[in-house]
């Protein structure tokens, strides 16, 4: 039987009077890609904030392996973070440091590992996604899809089990989405545990296992590509689709 990594369970989550996530629940499988659909505003990268712990809940529960509660006002968030790898639109990389000191930093100032480890295993992660010749690049140096795949490779040293991608292309060039968009590829194809929002329609029914269309604060309808896609079930769902480009 495949474990649940990530339980979402009955999420409720406002800013002052204006609710955003109105009971959302989500069970991730281990290995399994789960793409968040919908409107800007929905949700979406709310709730990816609220599963790494950057943003507390208003009710309901986050669970991580069944093991570790990302919701409790007591959890760990380092712990959580170790764990949880999160990706923005936004690179949020430290410009006054190169790609190889972006990447090291947490490994060796979080896990403790030595300088030596924390590099060897940086150039692995580099040269992985095309980018062994920016180890000493300072970003202002990089094209924007160089600096996202950067950002990934920073969130990735860190081991995580399960990875968190908000948009991570809206702030691309168009020519640059599709080398970003690979190295996703290449993670859903290693096994790796994703949960990611994308308006990259034609990109979530390739790589996604399973489709979670988000409204309103809540998940409307959720499926397999081809179902979500092809045949919705909700009007709302069909509304959506009707206005995006998913072939």
């Amino acid at each position: 039987m495949v474990r649940s990594l990530l339980s979402v369970e009955n999420v409720h989550k406002a800013y002052g009077v204006n609710p955003v996530l109105r009971g959302i629940s989500l069970d991730v499988q281990a290995h399994e890609v789960v793409v968040l659909v919908g409107a800007s505003g929905s949700g979406k990268s709310t709730l990816l904030r609220c599963i790494n712990g950057l943003e507390a809940i208003d009710a309901g529960r986050i669970m991580l392996d069944e093991s570790l509660e990302v919701s409790a006002p007591d959890a760990d968030l380092d712990a959580v973070r170790q764990r949880i790898g999160i990706v923005f639109q936004s690179f949020n990389l430290f410009p006054h440091l190169s790609v190889l000191d972006n990447v090291t930093l947490a490994p060796r100032k979080v896990l403790g590992a030595a300088k030596s480890k924390a590099e060897h295993s940086a150039h692995e992660l580099l040269a992985r996604f095309g980018l062994s010749d920016k180890a000493e690049s300072y970003p202002d140096r990089l094209s924007g899809g160089q600096q996202q795949r950067v950002a990934i490779v920073r969130a990735l040293a860190m081991d995580p089990e399960l990875m968190l991608f908000d948009e991570i292309t809206s702030a691309l060039d168009p020519q640059l989405v599709g080398e970003v968009l690979d190295v996703v590829r290449d993670l859903s194809g290693s096994g790796m545990t994703i949960v990611m929002a994308t308006h990259e329609m034609t990109f979530a029914r390739e790589v996604a296992h399973r489709i979670c269309f988000v409204d309103a604060g809540v998940v409307c309808e959720q499926g397999p590509p081809e179902q979500v896609f092809d045949a919705p079930v909700h009007e709302r769902t069909r509304e959506f689709l009707s206005r995006t480009r998913t072939r």
